[in-house]
């Protein structure tokens, strides 16, 4: 089944770049369809075997160790899980809409129990290809960690009119701008919920799988004054392509030449995961997405940075390397989390939700710690 859908790829790149669009767009929707009904469900969620339709439509130092808006943030220890025998009681899961000038999208709201006249944080997930809003939080049970660190969560959906397998269009040049295309929508759809919500404006952060960590990537570097923080899973950098074929290659062996979006994007801390063996957006996009927070790190920072990297093999988990560059006080400012042996699918979680490795290392709850020590300056 590989072999034949790789196969289909390489053609569909050929007629890419004959100049054949059309006819490339057919075989990669018909090549990821048939690839994404083969097999068993089961099959479809094994690690090594997890493909998701990703496709655009259009064709230092190193060490090795083995609405109510006003009031103060309060520091990270703050955020400690509440009584897990009375979460959840009270929590919603809602379906809002929202619109702007540059497009209508739903989304779905999750409002812990702890929510109250109290600013709470809030992360905006976006999903992959082929995922939808309710699917995403289902596969990475982020709801259910959210309720313990008392923290609202948005899923928006991306709209079948605006990319038929619900990828966000990263590789597009409106879609990589400030005051443009997707990046605006989903910033006017995170202030809007800011403005709605008792949500504290120093702790909004944005997270994404593939396609949709290509998109936090994106809003990282458009608007780094709204995010304290950005997860990219399985994703690639900001500025990797910028048409058609870059995408396409961008996902198979890295970008030859990240853009760098905008003149001097400020720097956001950034948490990465990838697996080692992701057959769909290769290990070297997460290479350079830690690179690219990495030089923006250092241009934003006269300070002194000091990279560690830690090999763990855990019984209850897939061992992992841990790469994280730290500050002089010893807060990690870039946490790089390369799962070994895992695919394209999101680290932990539920296997009801798509794309997901239920094995671990638990890519939620290691998001939600990073953001929650992170606030906008």
């Amino acid at each position: 089944m590989k072999a034949r859908f790789l196969n289909s790829m390489q053609e569909a790149l050929g007629l890419v770049r004959s100049g054949k669009l059309q006819q490339a767009t057919q075989l990669i929707q018909e090549s990821l369809g048939r690839n994404l009904r083969q097999g068993t469900p089961a099959e479809r969620q094994a690690p090594d075997k997890v493909i998701e339709a990703e496709f655009v439509r259009k064709a230092e130092h190193t060490e090795q160790v083995s609405s109510s808006k006003s009031e103060t943030a309060k520091p990270a220890e703050a955020y400690t899980p509440v009584n897990k025998s009375t979460a959840g009681q009270d929590a919603q899961f809602i379906t809002r809409n929202f619109s702007n000038e540059y497009g209508s999208r739903d989304y779905k709201l999750y409002i812990p129990s702890t929510y109250t006249d109290q600013p709470l944080p809030l992360v905006i997930m976006l999903h992959g290809c082929t995922q939808t809003a309710e699917d995403f939080a289902l596969g990475t049970e982020m709801n259910r960690f959210a309720e313990q660190y008392g923290v609202l969560v948005a899923y928006p959906n991306q709209a079948r009119s605006a990319n038929s397998k619900g990828c966000w269009n990263w590789y597009k040049t409106k879609n990589q701008q400030a005051n443009r295309g997707e990046p605006a929508l989903i910033a006017g759809l995170t202030q809007a919920i800011i403005q709605s919500y008792h949500v504290d404006p120093k702790r909004v952060y944005i997270a994404g799988l593939s396609a949709g960590g290509a998109m936090a990537s994106i809003m990282g570097a458009t608007y780094p004054d709204l995010y304290a923080a950005v997860g990219v899973h399985s994703g690639l950098a900001a500025g990797s392509a910028t048409n058609v074929i870059a995408a396409l290659a961008a996902m198979r062996q890295g970008s030859r030449s990240v853009q760098a979006l905008g003149q001097n994007p400020g720097f956001v801390p950034t948490i990465v995961f990838h697996g080692d063996q992701d057959q769909i957006v290769n290990l070297k996009n997460a290479e350079q997405v830690f690179a690219q927070a990495k030089q923006r790190l250092e241009a934003s920072n006269d300070a002194y940075f000091n990279t560690e990297q830690t090999t763990l093999n855990p019984p209850s988990s897939r061992a992992y390397t841990r790469m994280q560059m730290k500050d002089e006080d010893g807060q990690t400012q870039i946490d790089y989390w390369l799962v070994h042996g895992a695919g394209h699918a999101w680290s932990g979680g539920d296997i009801q939700g798509s794309y997901v490795d239920p094995t671990g290392p638990n890519a939620s709850e290691a998001m939600l710690r990073f953001f929650l020590a992170h606030t906008s300056k």
